[in-house]
C-alpha cells in the first residue's frame, strides 16, 4: 500500500498539484473581483470581503470542488498528451472521443434533460403594463391607507437612478435597506463591533447615499440590520451563562446604537431594532427593554422588531414600545405541491386568527417585515427554505405557484385594517432577466409574481 501511494504521488508530481491549487484560488479571485468592484468597493474593501469569505464553509467547499475538477482536467490532459506522444494523433483523437467527450456529452444530455423536465410549466402569463407607474416618482398611497408597499433590496451602487426607477415602476413605495452585522456562528460570544463605533464606514456611507437617493424619489425607508453568521442561525444563539449573554448583548447594543444614529441622520421613517433573535429574547429580556429605551433617545422615527413566524412574537417583551408588530411571515400554507389558489387561501385561515389576536392584544398593526416565496412547486409547504444547487434536480420550477402564493396573500390580508403591509424578499439591483423563468429563488423580479405585486401595490385600499 505504501509503495502504491508513493508511486501515485511521484506520478502526480506534488509541485504540479500545488500549482493547480494555486491557480484555482487565482480563478476564485478573478471571479469575485469584478462583482465586488462593480458594486463600488475599494481594493481594501474587496480584500477584506475576500478574507471574510474564507470563513464561509460553502465558499471553501466550492473552491475545493473547483480544484478537484481542474486537477482531473489536468490529469486528462497529461494522459492524452502521453497517448499522442506514444501512439500518434489518430489514436489520441479516438481515445479523446471515447474516453473524454462521450462521457461529458452523456452527462450534459442527462443534466439538460433533468432541467428541461423540471423547468417545463404550462403557465401562459400575459404581462399587464397598464398598472405600472411611469411618472418617475413613487406614489404616496401610504398617506391614504397606511399600507407599506415594501421590498427588501440589495446591490446598492453609488448611482442607483436606474435601479430606483424600476422599483417605482412596480409601485414600490417602501424599501428595506439591510446592513449586516457579523459573528462566526451561534456560539460566538459577541457580535463584531467596528473599531470606530462613532464613525461611518465606507459601507455605511453607501447605505446613507442610497437612502438619500430613495428619499429624492419619494420612497420611504425601513433600516433593517441583520445579524449574519457563517454557520448556524441567529434565532438559536447559545450562551453558557448570564455573564456571556451580557457580553454578547453589549456588542449587539453597540451595533444597534450606531444604526439608530444612522437612521436619525438619514431621516429614515422606520427602524427595525432586531431580526429573528428568539433565544436572546428569552435569556436577555431586560437588556432588550433597556436597549429600546436607549434607541428612542437617539432616533425619533417609528420602530418595529422582526419576529419569526414560528411563535417568537410571544417572547418579545417590548411590543408596547413598538409602532408595528413585525413578523417574518414564512407561514406554511399547504401540505402539497402545485396547490391551487383556494387551497393556499385556506392555508392562511389559522394564521390569520393568531395574527388578529396578537394585534388586538397589543393594539398594534401587524407588519410583515419579510415575506417571500420561491418560484418552485413546493414553496407553500416550507416557504422559509432556501434553494440550493441540488434544488434544480429535486424541485420543479413553478412561476405559477409563486404567483398564486402572492395572490392568496393579498386577497386574504391586504384589506385587513390591522394589517400594515409587506416587505417582499428579495430584490437584487444586479439581477438580470435572462433565464429568470428557470430560477428557483425568492426573487420576483422579471417573473409574473412581480406584475401581480405591482397590481396590488398600484392602488390605495378603500
Amino acid at each position: 500500500m505504501k509503495i502504491s501511494i508513493q508511486r501515485f504521488f511521484r506520478k502526480i508530481n506534488l509541485w504540479r498539484l500545488l500549482g493547480v491549487y494555486a491557480f484555482t484560488w487565482v480563478l476564485a479571485l478573478v471571479y469575485i473581483m469584478p462583482r465586488m468592484l462593480r458594486s463600488g468597493a475599494t481594493w481594501q474593501k474587496f480584500w477584506d470581503a475576500f478574507l471574510n469569505l474564507l470563513g464561509f464553509s460553502w465558499f471553501l467547499i466550492a473552491v475545493h470542488v473547483a480544484f478537484a475538477l481542474l486537477f482531473i482536467l489536468y490529469l486528462c490532459f497529461r494522459y492524452f498528451l502521453g497517448v499522442y506522444r506514444s501512439l500518434g494523433h489518430k489514436v489520441m483523437l479516438k481515445h479523446l472521443g471515447i474516453r473524454f467527450f462521450s462521457p461529458i456529452l452523456l452527462v450534459v444530455m442527462v443534466y439538460n434533460g433533468i432541467l428541461l423536465s423540471n423547468n417545463w410549466e404550462n403557465f401562459d402569463y400575459h404581462w399587464d403594463d397598464t398598472i405600472e407607474n411611469n411618472t418617475g416618482m413613487a406614489h404616496n398611497y401610504y398617506g391614504k391607507d397606511h399600507k407599506h408597499r415594501g421590498m427588501t433590496v440589495f446591490g446598492w451602487n453609488d448611482d442607483n437612478d436606474e435601479a430606483i426607477a424600476e422599483l417605482i415602476k412596480n409601485n414600490i413605495e417602501w424599501v428595506a435597506v439591510v446592513p449586516f452585522m457579523f459573528q462566526k456562528n451561534n456560539k460566538t460570544k459577541q457580535v463584531d463591533v467596528p473599531e470606530m463605533a462613532d464613525a461611518w464606514t465606507g459601507r455605511d456611507s453607501s447605505f446613507l447615499n442610497s437612502i438619500v437617493q430613495l428619499h429624492a424619489k419619494n420612497i420611504k425607508v425601513m433600516l433593517k440590520p441583520h445579524l449574519w453568521m457563517n454557520e448556524g442561525w441567529r434565532s438559536n444563539i447559545v450562551m453558557d451563562s448570564p455573564a456571556e449573554w451580557a457580553t454578547w448583548f453589549a456588542s449587539y447594543r453597540a451595533n444597534m446604537l450606531r444604526y439608530a444614529r444612522m437612521a436619525e441622520k438619514a431621516n429614515v421613517e422606520l427602524l427595525c431594532v432586531g431580526t429573528e433573535l428568539k433565544s436572546s429574547m428569552r435569556h436577555a429580556p431586560e437588556q432588550w427593554i433597556l436597549l429600546v429605551q436607549e434607541i428612542k433617545t437617539l432616533y425619533k422615527g417609528q420602530l418595529t422588531y422582526a419576529a419569526n413566524w414560528d411563535g417568537e412574537f410571544d417572547y418579545v417583551p417590548f411590543w408596547e414600545q413598538m409602532d408595528y408588530i413585525g413578523i417574518q411571515a414564512y407561514f406554511p400554507l399547504t401540505k402539497k405541491s402545485d396547490p391551487d389558489l383556494e387551497l393556499i387561501k385556506t392555508g392562511w385561515d389559522r394564521h390569520l386568527v393568531t395574527l388578529e389576536q396578537l394585534s388586538a392584544k397589543y393594539d398594534k398593526p401587524i407588519l410583515f417585515t419579510e415575506i417571500g416565496y420561491r418560484s418552485d412547486a413546493y414553496t407553500t409547504i416550507k416557504p422559509w427554505e432556501w434553494d440550493g444547487f441540488m434544488s434544480r434536480f429535486k424541485k420543479r420550477t413553478s412561476n405559477k405557484t409563486q404567483y398564486l402564493a402572492f395572490e392568496a396573500l393579498f386577497q386574504k390580508l391586504w384589506h385587513k385594517e390591522w394589517f400594515a403591509g409587506t416587505y417582499i424578499w428579495q430584490w437584487n439591483n444586479h439581477s438580470e432577466p435572462d433565464n429568470s423563468f428557470e430560477r428557483l429563488d425568492f426573487s420576483p423580479r422579471h417573473k409574473p409574481a412581480l406584475n401581480n405585486m405591482a397590481k396590488w401595490y398600484g392602488k390605495p385600499v378603500r
